[in-house]
């Protein structure tokens, strides 16, 4: 019977070992961790790599013209500078030249020679003049210059002709005539101070600022990273420094129909919400110059919100606008 079994079962016996012996010498298989706030299973994404100075790498939601705006540059310079032929067309993770090279920056400046000084006229008193001297057919020498000019017949002019002191004359005319003695002025009060008018134009960062608004300010820097000024629907909107329009349109969420307008390398001012834009991109205008009408595009209510970005960062314009 024993004999039966194991011939029967022993060759089972030798899988099940070939088996456990396959198992104990073969290597472990590999561990992968996932992350469990990834939603099963992905890979963890890699951070992008932080942009170099003087570039930005686009992000979700970016656009060119909003690049621009946090980089305080005109969105054309930002295309040429990165050889774009289409403004709309950027891609996330692409790294955009955001500051001009140090060739670009040098090409914009301006040589200016000195001005040459006007001739100098010399100046010379008549004494000191010389005179021309020639002689007459007999030889005497005769004065030509200078000449003197003729003078209308006076007693004075006669009595100088004869030596005869002309101030004595004219001090003794003088002590015969009466002195006339005007009378003094009625006193009268003095005129109140006049009360000193409020600046309307005020100097900084080597731009002269004015408020793009007569409106109330009814929101601060604080919160709104400018000024929230109100008004009536088609109330002007004022350029508040001479500059140049770099960009007009609706294409920046959140600030509706928008000017920006470039006022030197450092500064530039935005004016948003506007009803209707009155300028055109590459512009030239003043200050003062009615640029656009107050308007409520993507707003609740009327009202301007106008920036100042120095170098593109915002900062706040009560600290450029004239006091009022």
């Amino acid at each position: 019977m024993n004999h039966v079994f194991c011939a029967r079962f022993f060759p089972l016996f030798c899988v099940c070992a070939a088996l456990l012996a396959a198992c104990a010498t073969s290597d472990p298989a590999p561990v992968v961790h996932h992350s469990s706030g990834n939603g099963g299973g992905a890979a963890a994404a890699v951070p992008p790599a932080a942009a170099q100075p003087g570039y930005h790498i686009v992000r979700k939601g970016d656009t060119l013209y909003s690049i621009a705006l946090e980089y305080g540059q005109d969105y054309r310079e930002i295309a040429a500078w990165n050889y774009l032929t289409d403004p709309h067309h950027i891609v996330i993770g692409q790294n955009l030249r955001v500051l001009p090279s140090a060739a670009n920056a040098s090409a914009g400046g301006v040589n200016t020679a000195p001005v040459s000084g006007a001739p100098v006229v010399q100046q010379r008193s008549l004494e000191s003049a010389p005179i021309a001297v020639s002689a007459d057919a007999s030889g005497n020498a005769i004065k030509r210059e200078p000449r003197g000019d003729k003078e209308p017949y006076s007693d004075a002019r006669y009595a100088a002709l004869r030596n005869v002191s002309a101030p004595a004359a004219a001090g003794a005319a003088s002590q015969s005539a009466p002195a006339v003695v005007a009378p003094p002025p009625p006193a009268t009060a003095p005129a109140p101070p006049a009360a000193a008018a409020a600046p309307t134009t005020a100097s900084a960062g080597g731009v002269v600022w004015a408020w793009p608004s007569g409106g109330k300010v009814i929101g601060g820097f604080a919160q709104n990273k400018g000024l929230e000024i109100s008004g009536k629907a088609g109330d002007p909107v004022l350029a508040a420094a001479d500059g140049r329009v770099v960009y007009t349109g609706d294409s920046l969420r959140g600030y509706g129909n928008l000017v920006i307008i470039k006022h030197n390398a450092t500064y530039l001012t935005a004016y948003a919400h506007n009803r209707k834009i009155l300028v055109k991109e590459e512009q030239s205008v003043t200050r003062g110059a009615k640029i656009a009408e107050m308007g409520n595009s993507e707003s609740d209510v009327v009202k301007l919100h106008f920036e100042v970005r120095k170098q593109g960062a915002p900062v706040d314009p009560l600290e450029y606008l004239p006091k009022k």
